[in-house]
């Protein structure tokens, strides 16, 4: 009699839940690193609450979503940023050619939102992902030729910057995250999630939409030309 090897259950368990399209259309809008609501999620997906909350109980079960319930609201998130890094992942993997073309103005004025910028669970993506990423490479900032790794120079830009970043945990500073619409990698990791926080809380960028899309400002495009060099070009 075979031996059950406990990874290859557990993988096939994994590969089921992210099988079923609705669950797979919840894992990549939470990639936005928000609390979403069951009934947000459900209206998203364009399934009924019932349909929506055995879902959400599938993905709970399975690790891949926490939640928590605020009064007769049950908001949901992604585990944690490992399974965000596992959604994005397997999102790249996806042949551009193989997506489905958009049928409405509406939905390719969407799609072309979110391949200019977009956040990446905690980090930023897209166009502008890639766009500061090499400009943090181009400047020596970061290390891209033996894996990702912020040099000092990037350490020490990153607190001249008013950039904080959290040292404890078991999370890398910087980790290369494949960006699925540029085919290229973006930083993520400590790094990649300060630096989107620092974007979003000073004005840099603002959320746009009701997808992950974000939009740098003026005041954006100023500092990521001075900090970074960064043209304003490349931003639009």
């Amino acid at each position: 009699m075979r031996t059950r090897d406990a990874r290859a259950t557990g993988l096939a368990r994994l590969a089921s839940l992210a099988a079923d399209e609705t669950r797979a259309t919840c894992l990549l809008a939470l990639l936005d690193g928000r609390a979403w609501t069951a009934g947000e999620l459900a209206r998203h997906c364009r399934v009924a609450a019932s349909t929506l909350s055995e879902h959400l109980g599938k993905l709970v079960a399975g690790g891949l979503l926490t939640e928590e319930r605020q009064g007769r609201h049950r908001y949901v998130r992604l585990a944690d940023a490992r399974v965000a890094q596992l959604v994005e992942d397997l999102a790249a993997q996806v042949a551009p050619g193989a997506t489905e073309r958009p049928r409405t103005l509406r939905q390719s004025g969407a799609g072309a939102a979110m391949a200019r910028g977009r956040t990446c669970y905690d980090h930023l993506a897209g166009r502008l992902g890639t766009a500061v990423t090499d400009a943090l490479t181009a400047r020596g900032l970061l290390r891209q030729d033996t894996g990702f790794a912020l040099t000092d120079a990037g350490l020490r830009w990153f607190r001249t910057a008013g950039i904080g970043l959290d040292r404890p945990g078991r999370r890398p500073v910087a980790r290369a995250c494949l960006d699925w619409t540029e085919r290229r990698p973006h930083l993520a990791g400590m790094a990649g999630a300060a630096l989107c926080r620092h974007a979003l809380d000073t004005g840099w960028c603002v959320r746009i939409g009701s997808e992950r899309a974000v939009k740098v400002t003026e005041t954006g495009e100023r500092a990521l030309s001075e900090l970074l060099g960064v043209e304003a070009a490349a931003l639009r």
